[in-house]
């Protein structure tokens, strides 16, 4: 019988436990150990940290890469159920004793298993942007029929919440800011020579590889577009993104007579990760709050979206709609990984996303088998185009 809402401690899963947002999320458990136990970890091929989380959380179930890495853990843990790959991610997904699951994985390989832990009733945090672009038709319905909660995590989404929580107004637009990256203010031609070491040094966040290419190419901000509109069901017209370099405010919510609430808060995913596990409640944190005291200034800016096409491709993807966002992000994912091992340059990967987009045929995202399968035309089609040279123009 799982536990009622408010009850503890709650058993957390965490996919993607060795990643930023599943070590984060660790450190908020073991600060509130009254309240939260870990019972399900899962995670890449970073086996050597993962064997140090088993260690130190004693999980009941955990997920590895490989059936050897599987062996392993089984071998150095007898007590720990160990299985690998996608099925094994949604064996920690759904444990009977997980009452929380946090879906921080990268990319596409999150869907199935956030999906199965919607199905099987879980509260889940959602980290992982790309499987609510993937099916957010398919998520959303999941969560309505299992009466359960997701609750978004990336920083801005977990703003827009907090503005949201317990309004009914009509919204008139929901904004989200960027920081802009790290090529904000560069010149195109320097954009189209920048190095892997430059797109990954991001202004304010400490994030993954993947994820800060995207902040560089402002893809980003394409998928927050995308999710924003499964997440709060608001039109992609009234979901807008607003250049805050400072990233103060994590987002805005504009309401129908000109009035705009705003989340502001310090750049640590500490702060959403703990708003999703103690939702509806209010904890105080570790963290220093914004200093008030000390002068500060607030500054926005419209996108560039010549200079950063991606934002366009998201909001063409919406109109496309079915399965038009997950060919997005299946090629965005293909093209980040071609820039990071230096097969194609950075401003190609918005050329590979573009072309890529109109070669395919758009289908209703009736179930996961067809999102799968979009997915999976997606990744060969841009693989050939990154594989062919430089995109042609159209």
């Amino acid at each position: 019988m799982r536990k009622a809402l408010g009850m503890y401690p709650k058993g957390i899963s965490i996919l993607g436990s060795t990643g930023s947002i599943g070590t984060n999320t660790l450190k908020v458990v073991e600060r509130f150990a009254d309240r939260f136990r870990v019972v399900g970890l899962a995670a890449g091929r970073q086996i050597d940290r993962m064997l140090e989380q088993i260690a130190r959380f004693r999980p009941e179930v955990v997920s590895v890469a490989t059936a050897a890495d599987a062996a392993r853990v089984r071998s150095e843990f007898p007590e720990v159920r160990a299985f690998h790959g996608i099925d094994g991610m949604v064996e920690v997904a759904t444990h009977p004793a997980c009452d929380f699951v946090m879906s921080a994985t990268v990319g596409a390989v999150g869907l199935v298993p956030t999906l199965r832990a919607i199905e099987a009733g879980k509260r889940v945090g959602l980290a992982n942007k790309e499987t609510l672009v993937m099916a957010g038709e398919l998520m959303t319905r999941a969560v309505a029929l299992s009466e359960t909660a997701l609750l978004p995590v990336d920083s801005e989404h977990n703003a827009v919440h907090q503005c949201l929580d317990g309004r009914k107004h009509p919204v008139r637009r929901i904004w989200l800011t960027a920081s802009g990256g790290p090529f904000r203010l560069s010149p195109p031609e320097e954009m189209r020579r920048a190095t892997k070491s430059e797109a990954l040094k991001h202004p304010t966040w400490n994030m993954g590889r993947k994820i800060t290419i995207d902040s560089a190419t402002m893809m980003n901000k394409g998928l927050e577009i995308i999710e924003a509109h499964f997440l709060f069901g608001v039109s992609p017209d009234r979901v807008r993104v607003v250049v805050h370099p400072q990233s103060t405010i994590h987002s805005m919510v504009e309401f129908e007579d000109g009035s705009l609430i705003a989340q502001l808060g310090v750049t640590d995913m500490r702060l959403p990760i703990q708003y999703a596990l103690t939702y509806p409640e209010r904890v105080d944190t570790e963290l220093s709050p914004l200093d008030l005291d000390s002068a500060m200034s607030l500054d926005f800016h419209p996108p560039d979206r010549e200079r950063f096409p991606a934002i366009g491709l998201a909001y063409q993807a919406l109109a496309m709609g079915g399965t038009a966002p997950a060919t997005l992000n299946a090629a965005n994912e293909v093209a980040v990984e071609a820039f990071l091992s230096d097969r194609i340059g950075f401003l190609t990967i918005a050329e590979v996303l573009a072309e890529t987009l109109s070669r395919l045929e758009t289908r209703e995202a009736k179930d996961l088998e067809t999102v799968l399968e979009a997915d999976r035309r997606a990744r060969e089609e841009a693989e050939r185009i990154v594989g062919r040279g430089a995109p042609v123009a159209r």
